[in-house]
């Protein structure tokens, strides 16, 4: 899933997007200035006031959700049947959605003879403890160099390509009409043990799995106050707990959060919804693709979309 939200692409044709520069390279006034900009285009992209009103509203709107232990699975729905689902404010799981995909027929094999070539940036070393800053440990290389590392083996964490913009798997993707204004899809390729920590999004999200399985954990959006939260960006909240092996002596008021468990198989689909705090681990090779949203999250209706300040 994500570990921050750019607007650069690797295009996977000539080159990866800049990464985000050092954080002594610019002055803070002008960090302040370029994190203030973007977070009036962010608000403007989805139809709000603030970014920071519509998250306060996902929170309001929260608290009167129902209690859940599980994640529910549905059957297929329509473009209309999933936005009224989606309005709840709960994740739910269609299973087998994307099995007939021509990405889930693809195999690792397939990456190696077609796309060695195609540039990857690769998550390396502690990326779990790093996940939110901008100078965490990513290496550029092709997707037969990874694929090789991947191979050889490296103690600690294994290597983890996430959040790519990979166009040329693209066409191999047949997503659903569910989202009014769908950002372009990214890809999640490694091993197992690869991980992204618990984080929310403030963007509706549609996670697919694609080959492998996936362990995610999942708190709503009002449990931000048991998580010791802390932005990366006005879209992106991190939390340094870990619902995998929790440390409630160093973070005591993780105790009191509702953590729900729900696995993800080859070609399901998970509806995230926006400001659900999700942490993913991979089971077993695999690879998932997800969108976001860019418009108004869906759990905003009525007196939600009101405060969010539509």
């Amino acid at each position: 899933m994500s570990t921050y939200h750019d607007d650069g692409q690797a295009s996977g044709t000539t080159r990866l997007p800049p990464r985000p520069p050092a954080p002594d390279s610019t002055s803070a006034d002008e960090a302040l200035a370029r994190k203030q900009a973007r977070e009036r285009r962010d608000a403007q992209i989805r139809g709000v006031t603030s970014i920071d009103a519509m998250r306060d509203a996902l929170k309001r709107a929260a608290r009167s959700l129902p209690s859940i232990d599980a994640v529910q699975r549905l059957g297929r729905l329509d473009a209309g049947a999933f936005e009224q689902r989606a309005a709840q404010g709960l994740p739910f799981l269609i299973p087998g959605l994307a099995r007939r995909w021509p990405l889930s027929a693809l195999t690792p094999q397939t990456l190696r003879e077609r796309f060695a070539t195609l540039p990857v940036r690769a998550r390396v070393g502690d990326y779990v403890n790093t996940a939110f800053a901008p100078d965490r440990a990513m290496h550029d290389m092709s997707m037969l160099e990874y694929l090789d590392l991947v191979a050889a083996g490296t103690p600690g964490l294994p290597p983890y390509l996430g959040n790519l913009e990979l166009r040329e798997l693209n066409r191999f993707c047949y997503w659903p009409a569910y989202l009014a204004k769908p950002g372009p899809p990214r890809f999640w390729l490694g091993p197992a043990g690869t991980v992204t920590p618990l984080h929310a999004d403030y963007d509706d999200n549609l996670f697919v799995q694609v080959w492998g399985s996936k362990r995610i954990l999942l708190a709503p959006p009002h449990h931000d106050e048991f998580l010791y939260p802390r932005e990366a960006n006005a879209l992106l909240f991190g939390s340094p707990f870990d619902p995998e092996a929790p440390d409630f002596d160093k973070f005591p008021l993780a105790r009191r959060a509702s953590i729900i468990e729900c696995t993800v198989d080859p070609g399901d689909l998970l509806y995230v919804p926006a400001g659900w705090y999700h942490q993913v681990r991979a089971l077993t090779f695999s690879l998932s693709t997800n969108r976001w949203s860019r418009a108004m999250p869906l759990a905003l209706d009525g007196v939600g979309r009101e405060n969010a300040g539509r």
